[in-house]
């Protein structure tokens, strides 16, 4: 596994990473253990595998992970239910079992003959003992199936990186087999060279009052869903395409339904408003 250790990410394709998320990628690579990132929503952390992929020029595979997925849903699934449909109806020769086993994403991942980075993404959506499952499976990098007696090994190991919103605590032993970083929400400065990655062309004065009343937003108190970067994205296009002056940017805060997506908070900021958030 050499070839992984020779790898090094570095910024790519217009994502904006921190030196130490860059040092983190790179380290898990080197100790072939799987990254988990964690950080609140909107900071980059699906991105990263995306970006990540690009620069090694690894194929990405995703695994996204919902409140039902489980373990055995990213190995293989056997569709027994077609192999009975198929000795009653389909005249196939069911006894080759193999044409009846599908590989999930982890399988997809072991069995590629090509250089992977796989994504599980958001595994703390899963019930709390699906990071447990999967512990053979991410340390020997293989599995069996049993209805055909076959193990499955990666042929080459992939970059493993797992993404958290931390809606729930993982098990301690899955923590252990992992290289940890959390992406702290952008500073301003790196905020900067993020938004300017979207708009090459933007006007300085432009920039800096979406900036300052974006993270005066941030910081407010009682808002219950912080915006993101997407929604900064989003909002820095709105106010381009619709020419707002710079003076009511910072005064009023236009459009704040696209940096705000609930009620609660959009009454929290009128309030605001009205008790002095322009000063």
């Amino acid at each position: 596994m050499a070839e992984n250790i020779k790898e090094k990410f570095r910024e790519s394709g217009g994502y904006v990473a921190s030196q130490q998320l860059l040092n983190a990628v790179n380290v898990a690579m080197l100790l072939q253990k799987p990254l988990l990132i964690k950080g609140e929503p909107g900071t980059g952390k699906t991105m990263l595998a995306q970006a990540a992929a690009s620069a090694l020029n690894r194929k990405l595979i995703i695994w996204n992970i919902k409140s039902t997925t489980k373990a055995q849903d990213g190995l293989y699934v056997y569709d027994v239910v077609q192999r009975l449909y198929d000795s009653q109806f389909g005249g196939k020769d069911v006894a080759n079992i193999e044409q009846y086993i599908k590989l999930g994403k982890l399988g997809e991942a072991f069995s590629s003959d090509e250089d992977i980075i796989l994504l599980i993404d958001e595994i703390d959506k899963a019930d709390i003992e699906f990071p447990n499952d999967l512990l053979w499976e991410l340390d020997r990098m293989e599995f069996n199936i049993p209805e055909t007696g076959k193990t499955i090994t990666a042929k080459k190991r992939p970059v493993v990186i797992i993404t958290s919103n931390a809606e729930k605590e993982l098990p301690d032993a899955f923590l252990r087999r992992c290289v940890f970083h959390y992406i702290e929400f952008p500073s301003k400065e790196l905020m900067e060279e993020i938004v300017r990655v979207h708009f090459p062309d933007l006007e300085q004065n432009v920039l800096d009052a979406s900036l300052e009343a974006f993270y005066r937003l941030r910081a407010l108190s009682g808002i219950q869903k912080k915006p993101a970067t997407s929604e900064l994205v989003d909002w820095i296009r709105a106010l381009t395409l619709s020419g707002i002056p710079v003076e009511k940017i910072t005064f009023d805060l236009p459009f704040a339904g696209v940096l705000l997506k609930k009620n609660e908070d959009l009454d929290t900021l009128e309030r605001s408003r009205r008790s002095g958030f322009r000063r």
